[in-house]
């Protein structure tokens, strides 16, 4: 990128199963005021607001609406993204690149509990011709692991080392929903949700919104004296119909990553890359990205997480703050992923701090078996 653009702060919620205590726009603003204090600046000093969230998650069209005060879009500018908050990220970069906006808020909510989450997953799928079979992300998620597993030798016991690692993680995160001391057998031993995805393999209902103020170089320097730049970033779409792609494989994730290591000159994530941030709703889910961000080749990642190398103190930590797996919220996620990542950078990680970081990578998803790929790589210098 020819001009380089500035995340100025982040905040975020503590992650909750239940926030009925407060509305969306009160949830949100929970993490704008955040990042207006880190700033100095107030809603008058934004130019243009980016919003995330989903008509479903907020039982009513147009979900953006009910959040235009809070984020300051009266009279002023205002863009909603409905996929993950990494693009909607992605989405205040490319205003601030275009040259014609400066301070940017971005602000992602989800509150999961008010909704049924299969119902809504499960009008993601074709109304004609999958809506029928009752299918939601669960149980699309289960074929895709049993695909996975079988084309690669991938173990329930590999995927469990994921939760037990990133529920530990979570632990020395003071916003984590589900900070756990479990075992490999206490995962496996868990509810069966749909073969072979068990309770402890899955994500928790969870409320939370996350927020940040983007600004381009020569702003951002004379804001906050620890800027974080994004250095790449990119998205790529796969196939909507199941059974149009092996989901044993993820060439969406391939090629996003591709593009956004060839901006920010990155050749060997596993080498360049200090820590890695990644969207995993489900275990196995953070072996097969893994695969697709070029960690490993395919159906290797099941070996880095058998050698340790994901863990903290690892050569790649992967998940320091406990991940998805430990409770963020659809749509929040990914942004969630881009917050915790600047922490790291910033060295303010705090008992999760990954030492010396200097890269980090932020990884979003959406839909169905990872149909929309996001990847950003993040730099202190």
């Amino acid at each position: 990128m020819t001009e380089r653009v500035g995340i100025l702060a982040v905040g975020q919620t503590k992650y909750c199963p239940n926030r009925a205590d407060v509305s969306e726009e009160e949830l949100a603003y929970e993490a704008i005021k955040q990042v207006l204090e880190a700033t100095g600046l107030t809603l008058s000093d934004i130019d243009s607001a980016v919003t995330c969230s989903q008509d479903f998650w907020d039982g009513r069209t147009i979900s953006s609406m009910n959040i235009q005060h809070v984020v300051g879009a009266h009279l002023s500018h205002e863009d909603k993204v409905t996929e993950d908050g990494i693009n909607a990220v992605y989405c205040a970069m490319g205003q601030i690149l275009s040259g014609h906006q400066d301070i940017v808020l971005v602000v992602a909510h989800t509150k999961e509990s008010q909704a049924e989450k299969s119902l809504i997953e499960n009008a993601a799928f074709d109304p004609a011709l999958m809506r029928q079979l009752g299918l939601d992300f669960t149980s699309a998620a289960a074929m895709q692991a049993k695909r996975y597993m079988y084309k690669y030798g991938i173990t329930s016991e590999q995927c469990a080392k994921v939760a037990v690692k990133n529920r530990a993680n979570a632990k020395n995160n003071p916003l984590a929903q589900e900070p756990m001391d479990i075992t490999i057998e206490d995962v496996l031993s868990s509810k069966m949700l749909s073969s072979p995805i068990r309770l402890l393999d899955a994500k928790p209902t969870s409320d939370g919104a996350c927020a940040m103020i983007l600004a381009p170089e020569a702003k951002a320097k004379k804001i906050t004296r620890k800027p974080v730049w994004i250095l790449g970033a990119s998205n790529c779409y796969e196939t909507h119909y199941l059974g149009d792609r092996d989901l044993a494989d993820c060439d969406a994730l391939t090629k996003a990553a591709q593009k956004a290591y060839s901006m920010a000159g990155i050749k060997n994530p596993l080498r360049q890359i200090d820590v890695a941030e990644i969207s995993e709703e489900y275990t196995y889910q953070e072996l097969l990205w893994m695969e697709g961000l070029g960690f490993c080749n395919r159906g290797e990642a099941g070996k880095l997480i058998d050698r340790g190398v994901t863990k903290m103190g690892g050569k790649l930590p992967v998940n320091p703050s406990g991940g998805v797996l430990s409770g963020n919220p659809t749509g929040v996620a990914g942004m969630t992923r881009v917050a915790e990542a600047v922490l790291q950078l910033r060295g303010e990680g705090s008992d999760r701090q990954v030492e010396g970081a200097q890269v980090a990578l932020a990884h979003g998803v959406t839909g169905i078996c990872g149909q929309l790929q996001a990847v950003m790589i993040l730099g202190n210098s």
